[in-house]
């Protein structure tokens, strides 16, 4: 009989808990959202655009289309499970960590990495419009290689 403390002992799926996540965030736990929130949320915080997710999800086997991502992205925002970060007009990276921080991005890379919201101070933010209010302000330092 085999010794069973030598066995490897099996991975305890998250699926159960990411059902539960996505349904208090109001959410409808399909196989796709399931799926796609495994591989945004299985690891350390991480920036990802939807044409990375989009590969991810086929090395997974995961049969999903780029514009089903792009919902499911746009999805989970909305919900408050990631946050956009708009490069400009036709690149955005999702965050999977949602608290006050700002972000660089290494054009030479294509990639995003954190600042700490505590590394850069806002001053003399202007005024809302009558009946606004500020919910947060998004600092985007662009930078790229010396040569």
């Amino acid at each position: 009989m085999p010794d069973r403390s030598q066995m490897p002992r099996p991975v305890p799926s998250r699926k159960p808990c990411l059902t539960a996540v996505l349904r208090m965030a109001g959410l409808r736990p399909t196989r796709q959202r399931v799926a796609l929130a495994e591989l945004l949320f299985s690891g350390n915080h991480r920036h990802v655009s939807a044409e990375q997710l989009h590969h991810e999800a086929a090395k997974a086997d995961v049969n999903v289309s780029l514009a089903t991502i792009y919902n499911t992205l746009h999805q989970f925002r909305e919900a408050g499970l990631l946050r956009e970060v708009a490069i400009d007009a036709s690149r955005s990276y999702f965050d999977t960590d949602t608290s006050d921080h700002h972000h660089f991005y290494l054009e030479d890379e294509q990639r995003v990495i954190d600042i700490p919201s505590s590394a850069i101070a806002i001053h003399n933010l202007p005024e809302p419009p009558k009946g606004m209010m500020v919910t947060h302000v998004d600092v985007v330092v662009r930078v790229r290689r010396q040569n």
